[in-house]
């Protein structure tokens, strides 16, 4: 199909993308119950999202010396850009713990908040445990102290039902293949007041009300965070992809998941040499483990050999990986798609890895 550029060009088929850009900035944001669709900002995925709030938020905001929380279960993508400020204007950066079965330690996490604590940045759901965090009791223990809340949502998405003004949070962002969506788009949620308090991220094309040379004037949110010529075929399509989740329903989903999750967990523990890393509950359908003296790239290898695909490595959490005593993990992750016939072709995967290293 033939398109072309958004915002500019005055020419039918502008137009029409433009109608599809922001028809799918309306849909992301009846997906994730936003008050509307200029809370919606399309980003290349949650890690720009992030490096956005940090760099424009952070920026305008914090001051050396501004604290801000972070857990023990984070992405990089969640730690690495508060780094990066920190390293820049001096602020300061906790982290609250987690227990040993990979649940947020809820207590230890309210100690560290206090007149200092300026953010709480946080995920929704584990990458590598699966643990779902409460971000309601969260929110309300950081809105205590005045603080606003970040949540990286990546997880989340694709497995429950989101509704941004139950949830209580100020900025949450996630990336549209979490979804099964295109790669290179995402959505970074604010709300409106935030985001206006907010300068641009970048700079360029699309985002300016008038350019001269003494001064530039920007335009309001979101447009004022699109620079450039945005993703609108990435965002069309995450659009479709979140029609096709809304049309299965994500409660429907939740459930399927979460039963082939209980037949995973139990057909996984018949191994006397696997541990599961992550038994918390509640959680998302993602099994990480470890088996002693194999280490998880072998495993990963000999799954693929017979068409079984899972992720091995530290997956982007190493401060994690050091609280776990662990170097990597192999995860399994399960989606929509998933069936109790899958877990039976990984169980049988597992038995020749057994068989190979004794």
């Amino acid at each position: 199909a033939a398109y072309a550029t958004v915002h500019r060009g005055i020419y039918q088929l502008s137009q029409n993308m433009t109608e599809a850009y922001e028809a799918a900035r309306e849909t992301a944001a009846r997906f994730i119950g936003a008050r509307g669709a200029e809370e919606i900002v399309f980003v290349r995925g949650a890690t720009e999202g992030i490096n956005l709030v940090a760099q424009s938020w952070g920026r305008a905001h914090l001051k050396a010396g501004d604290e801000i929380i972070l857990s023990e279960m984070e992405h990089h993508s969640n730690i690495v850009p508060w780094q990066l400020l920190r390293d820049q204007i001096g602020i300061v950066i906790k982290v609250a713990p987690i227990s040993d079965d990979g649940a947020l330690d809820y207590e230890a996490y309210e100690a560290l908040l206090g007149p200092g604590t300026k953010l709480v940045a946080i995920t929704h759901m584990s990458n590598v445990l699966g643990t779902e965090v409460d971000i309601r009791r969260v929110v309300a223990a950081a809105k205590a102290v005045g603080a606003r809340v970040l949540v990286d949502g990546c997880q989340a998405v694709p497995h429950l039902p989101l509704d941004m003004a139950a949830l209580g949070c100020d900025f949450y962002a996630f990336s549209g293949h979490k979804l099964y969506g295109p790669t290179g788009i995402g959505v970074l949620w604010a709300r409106y007041d935030v985001l206006e308090s907010m300068p641009p991220y970048h700079g360029g094309g699309s985002m300016i009300e008038e350019v001269t040379f003494p001064r530039t004037t920007f335009l309001p949110p979101p447009l004022r965070f699109e620079a450039g010529t945005p993703n609108f075929v990435g965002a069309v399509g995450l659009a479709a992809a979140m029609d096709y989740v809304s049309g299965l329903g994500l409660a429907g989903i939740h459930a399927h998941e979460m039963a082939v999750l209980d037949y995973a967990e139990q057909r996984l523990r018949a191994f006397n040499s696997l541990r599961i890393h992550g038994t918390a509950r509640p959680k998302g359908s993602i099994i990480s483990f470890t088996m002693a003296g194999v280490h998880p790239h072998d495993i990963g290898t000999i799954l693929d050999r017979d068409g079984i695909a899972i992720r091995a490595g530290h997956h982007c959490a190493q401060p994690l990986m050091e609280r776990l005593g662990v170097a990597a993990t192999a995860r399994a992750s399960l989606g929509l798609y998933s069936t109790q016939g899958d877990i039976d072709r990984l169980v049988a995967g597992l038995e020749k890895v057994v068989d190979i290293f004794g």
